[in-house]
């Protein structure tokens, strides 16, 4: 069959080290690799699967390992992905169907996430039952880049570091206000107040689940006076703040809505503010964000370069003052993250189905291989108005991440 031959063909190319056995539906079986680890096993329960995944394989894999159709007998997802990237990147890309999909997909103008998308996207993935995310999620909810600033560091700990990073990148000062766009969960925005002593912050989501928890949270904190969580769409967002932070929230923004993200960052953030946006990106050419993870997982999302970002801050007039690239700092996090999801796979069953469960092992499993063997990185990238708002040097970081160290201690001590 013409499906089994370009199969053949991308496996081969595709597994340099490890070993695959794959089954096809007519019952055929054939190996690639070099007999070393790791090993997986996969079989297709149905012979139009084969030409599915050779017609659309960025697609076609998840969808047919959620629907059962491509059938994993040993080994994980994330194994198999290991296999597939860690030696060329992609098995498919030179296939020609392949590189027929890539051109149809620049082809096509990428919409705009006006506010009414914005929300329903965010509603898609964000308002699910939160006992999902507390299954696997630090205590603190940080659904986003930890910072793992040493070997042995377990996720908590990356987690509260990642604050501690950032917060000391903001130079935030106690009486000065803060902007959190896309507060999540509320643990940044808490951070800032409890720990870095910020005069009063404010939070922004357009999730109904994580505005409730952000505001019992703040509630059950006795923060509320100083603490307050919106359900606001950023551009409709008043006032002036002396910073501003916005943590895993620009993916979902989209290239043509660049601009407007940035100057509305501009218009809100004081003439000596300083702002911090920690995203999602690529450290390679543009590309269209995997289309699987797009129509399942995160619709309206989009992994920018550095060069599809820095012009929108330009047009804008803000500064960039420092911009950092965390490698593997997220494959560490959702490593962490697909180890317990599936050590809470039951529970996670019991709230949904088994669909669900091997759609999100998916979408743990893709993230991580995308961090560890292709380009996907995360940016911080420092902002303000004037070239002279931060210290000339990056000593300032360390120093204040070791105030903000005691301030932590402090509170442990004080909850114990």
């Amino acid at each position: 069959m013409l499906s089994e031959r370009i199969l053949s063909t991308a496996f081969t190319r595709a597994v340099k080290r490890g070993t695959l056995e794959m089954t096809t539906a007519g019952g055929r079986r054939m190996s690639f690799g070099n007999g070393g680890g790791p090993q997986v096993a996969i079989r297709f329960t149905d012979a139009p699967a084969h030409m599915a995944l050779c017609l659309h394989p960025e697609l076609r894999l998840g969808e047919l390992f959620m629907d059962g159709r491509l059938v994993i007998e040993l080994g994980t997802i994330y194994d198999l992905l290991q296999l597939l990237l860690q030696d060329t990147g992609g098995a498919f890309d030179e296939l020609p169907f392949h590189r027929l999909r890539k051109i149809r997909v620049w082809m096509k103008r990428r919409s705009e996430n006006d506010a009414k998308k914005s929300k329903r996207n965010v509603a898609h993935h964000y308002d699910l039952d939160g006992r999902l995310y507390a299954l696997f999620l630090d205590s603190d909810r940080q659904y986003s880049c930890a910072y793992f600033d040493h070997p042995d560091a377990t996720l908590e700990e990356a987690q509260r570091a990642k604050k501690r990073h950032i917060a000391a990148k903001l130079l935030l000062e106690p009486s000065q206000s803060v902007l959190d766009i896309g507060s999540g969960w509320g643990g940044m925005g808490l951070y800032m107040a409890q720990i870095a002593r910020a005069g009063s912050v404010k939070g922004v989501t357009l999730s109904d689940e994580q505005l409730d928890v952000s505001r019992k949270r703040a509630g059950a904190a006795g923060l509320l006076g100083r603490v307050s969580f919106e359900h606001e769409d950023y551009r409709d967002t008043k006032g002036a703040f002396d910073r501003i932070v916005s943590v895993g929230m620009f993916e979902h923004v989209g290239p043509p809505s660049y601009d407007e993200y940035f100057k509305t960052c501009g218009r809100l953030l004081k003439e000596d503010g300083v702002m911090l946006l920690h995203t999602i990106g690529r450290s390679g050419t543009p590309y269209p964000t995997n289309p699987w993870i797009t129509r399942y997982i995160f619709p309206g999302g989009h992994l920018p370069i550095l060069s599809e970002i820095l012009p929108s801050i330009e047009r804008a007039g803000l500064v960039v003052t420092d911009i950092e690239v965390l490698r593997l700092h997220y494959a560490l996090t959702l490593k962490a993250w697909r180890e317990r999801f599936l050590a809470h796979r039951d529970e996670v069953l019991r709230l949904y189905d088994e669909r669900f469960c091997r759609m999100w092992e998916c979408y743990l499993a893709m993230s991580e291989s995308a961090f560890r063997f292709q380009d996907a990185v995360v940016f911080q990238i420092q902002l303000a108005k004037r070239n002279d708002t931060v210290p000339l040097t990056r000593d300032y970081i360390a120093e204040r991440e070791a105030a903000l160290r005691v301030m932590e201690d402090m509170q442990l001590q004080q909850s114990a």
